[in-house]
């Protein structure tokens, strides 16, 4: 009898579970804050115990409610974002692009052997300047759909975005939202040892492009390798028919379009790095284009409205896992649990050699990364304590932070993380299908990370 994989809904509800019932073996604990430069950060000797506070049934279903609240703010982008590339869709501008890509993809040596590594290259640089994270989430209905067409699937489509970006995020060299952060709570200069850290980049970038490749050239090949084969076909008949399409090309109006949305991506990345836009304004920006867009569409206003709310239907689902999702941290938060861990992770840390040391920073960044996925937010919390440790340890605090860094890199694989779990939700990938997947290269990413840890050490990396 074949093992039936748990509905994504049924198993992020069973970790929330298993988080309340930690909560009351797991004794409260609190580390005090102080405010500086607007951050709230943790005085690292200050360590003491509180009186635990269990969650019973009664929490445990109140904790998705309070995570939909506490991410309303991403739940709404991912809404409004799903809504405006509906809209961008039923002018069928992205789907003529997509042919014309296959075409070529079909013509062109060059473009079969340039595609997957140039896009995941671009979002590796989007994570690794300006923190690219939530915003990858719109480019999934667009490359799963192209992956689909050029014969690949669409652990390849999502993979390309999400991947690229998250490995980014996670060997940055230049991201505020975690190199600037932590060198800043660290008291190292913000932004230095660029050299090593592109050197990080470079590497992680290339396994990823090269494990990516050689899968999709795999699955090209025998498409029942796919983990997603049978959900392939699926959105294979949903998609329109090739043949019928074989002779249309591009028109002013999809040009029109595509320009539009190519403009807007380009205001985003704009807005982003130069003015701190955060979520708001990327959505509001992604509503404004699917108005125009409807307007130059010719899509009236009948058409528009329906084909938004048809986006942001199909989408309730995703707002949803992320709610259940964040809900496992506002469980552990309100049991006072976290810092209690933090606190016995620490004393793991030391060690005869401190490339083991760093190596073990970097293995108990990566737990807590499953509790807190905020990068700012991991930094804030952990590198006050990890910052004076490492001197005591003698390894170097820019290791320190490249070893914070490096524990980021395991997003991708936890279900706890509303970004994983809303992209999965997306493209119709159950997580422990996409987790069984994932298990080879998260090997090779742990071996990569340990091996990067080394240098820094041995150079006394300053």
């Amino acid at each position: 009898m074949r093992l039936r994989m748990p509905n994504t809904f049924v198993l992020l509800f069973a970790i929330l579970a298993l988080i309340a019932l930690a909560t009351w073996f797991v004794p409260g604990g609190k580390y005090d804050t102080h405010l500086v430069d607007g951050r709230q950060l943790v005085n690292p000797g200050s360590f003491h115990y509180v009186e635990s506070a269990p969650q019973g049934l009664v929490a445990l279903l109140k904790a998705p409610i309070k995570g939909f609240v506490e991410a309303s703010q991403i739940i709404g982008f991912v809404l409004i974002v799903g809504g405006a590339f509906a809209v961008l869709q039923r002018t069928e501008a992205i789907d003529t692009m997509i042919r014309s890509i296959a075409r070529a993809h079909t013509h062109s040596p060059l473009v079969r052997a340039m595609l997957i590594p140039v896009f995941v290259t671009l979002f590796s640089l989007g994570g690794a300047t300006f923190g690219m994270n939530e915003e990858v989430i719109p480019f999934i209905l667009i490359f799963v759909p192209l992956a689909l067409a050029l014969g690949y699937d669409t652990v390849t489509g999502v993979s390309i975005p999400f991947l690229g970006s998250q490995v980014g995020f996670g060997a940055a060299f230049l991201n505020p939202f975690n190199v600037g952060i932590a060198q800043g709570i660290a008291g190292v200069p913000v932004f230095s040892g660029i050299g090593y850290r592109l050197v990080v980049w470079a590497v992680a970038t290339f396994v990823t492009v090269a494990f990516l490749m050689w899968y999709a050239a795999r699955v090209k090949q025998n498409p029942a390798l796919s983990p997603t084969f049978v959900l392939d076909q699926t959105k294979r008949k949903e998609m329109p028919d090739a043949s019928v399409h074989e002779h249309e090309r591009m028109t002013r109006r999809h040009a029109a379009v595509l320009a539009l949305f190519a403009l807007t991506l380009g205001a985003m990345v704009v807005g982003v790095v130069q003015y701190g836009w955060f979520i708001d304004e990327i959505a509001a920006l992604f509503l404004a284009m699917a108005i125009v867009v409807g307007v130059v569409g010719r899509l009236g206003a009948d058409g528009w409205v329906a084909s938004f709310m048809q986006g942001v239907k199909d989408l309730a689902p995703t707002a949803l896992v992320i709610a259940i999702a964040r809900a496992t941290m506002v469980i552990a938060r309100d049991a006072h649990i976290i810092d209690t861990m933090l606190h016995e992770l620490m004393p793991l840390v030391q060690s005869s050699h401190p490339v083991f040391a760093a190596q073990k920073m970097y293995l108990i960044q990566s737990v807590i990364n499953f509790f807190i996925h905020s990068g700012s937010g991991q930094a804030a919390l952990t590198m006050p304590i990890m910052a004076p440790l490492a001197d005591l340890v003698g390894v170097s605090r820019q290791t320190a932070i490249l070893a914070f860094q490096l524990g980021e890199l395991s997003t991708p694989m936890i279900p706890t993380s509303g970004i994983t779990v809303g992209v999965l939700a997306l493209a119709r990938i159950p997580w422990l299908t996409w987790a069984k997947w994932m298990i080879p290269l998260q090997l090779i990413y742990l071996v990569m990370a340990l091996l990067l840890l080394i240098p820094p050490v041995l150079m006394g990396w300053n």
